[in-house]
This record gives C-alpha cells, sequence and structure tokens, in this order.
C-alpha cells in the first residue's frame, strides 16, 4: 500500500501559528497525535527561540514504513539543538529532553542554505 502524501506547509515561526499548525498536524493524520503535536510544537519554538521569530519554515509531516516522520527546516545553519539535561532550578532546556523521550530517533541534517532537525515516532 502507498504511504499517504505528507503534509508540507510554509510558515512563519510564531508562537500564534502553533495552535493552527497542531489542528492541522491532527486533521492531517486523521488521528490523535499528541506525541506528533508535541514534537511539531518543540521544533517550531526551538525556531522562534534560537533563530528569531517570524522565520519562514517549512513543517513536513509523513508517514512512511510505519513511523510518522516530522521535519521543521529552516534558514540559519549554525543554531544548532542541543540535548540538555535540566535542573529542578531551570527554566528551560526540557524541550528536547522531551522530544528525545517521545520519539525513535531524531538528528539535524545541515544544508548550505539551512538546517532541518527532524524525528520519528511510531505510528500512533
Amino acid at each position: 500500500m502507498k504511504a499517504p502524501p505528507a503534509l508540507e506547509l510554509d510558515l512563519l515561526a510564531l508562537p500564534k501559528a502553533v495552535p493552527d499548525l497542531r489542528r492541522t498536524v491532527r486533521r492531517h493524520l486523521g488521528a490523535p497525535c499528541a506525541d506528533v503535536q508535541l514534537c511539531v510544537t518543540e521544533l517550531v519554538g526551538n525556531v522562534v527561540r534560537h533563530v528569531g521569530e517570524g522565520t519562514p519554515v517549512r513543517v513536513r509531516v509523513a508517514r512512511a514504513g510505519g513511523r510518522i516522520r516530522v521535519e521543521v527546516a529552516d534558514p540559519d545553519p549554525r543554531a544548532l539543538p542541543v540535548l540538555l539535561r535540566a535542573t529542578a532550578e531551570d527554566e528551560s532546556g526540557r524541550g528536547l529532553a522531551l522530544l528525545d523521550a517521545v520519539t525513535l530517533r531524531w538528528g539535524v541534517e545541515q544544508g548550505v542554505a539551512g538546517k532541518t532537525v527532524w524525528c520519528e515516532l511510531g505510528e500512533q
């Protein structure tokens, strides 16, 4: 059976765009997908925090081989995500640890025109 087409969206990384993005992902997958929505939220949120609010991003969500792959591409090849171990007193730094906990794997692909941070989850 052929996998359904991927969801591909070009948008600006703005906090106010995230709720609509989460709803769009849910509609595209056609089922509850809290972990996928969490990953999309965290990856777009990282662009807002570390690259800049209003940065153009491409969000891609695709099913293949029993997995769901989430990708968020932005134009800054330098602001690479780093998995931190936040302490109880830290007010931030837990997002990638959470993403690491709910995904099968994740990584970064660097290119000339930016980077893509991706993660893969089992079908939900």
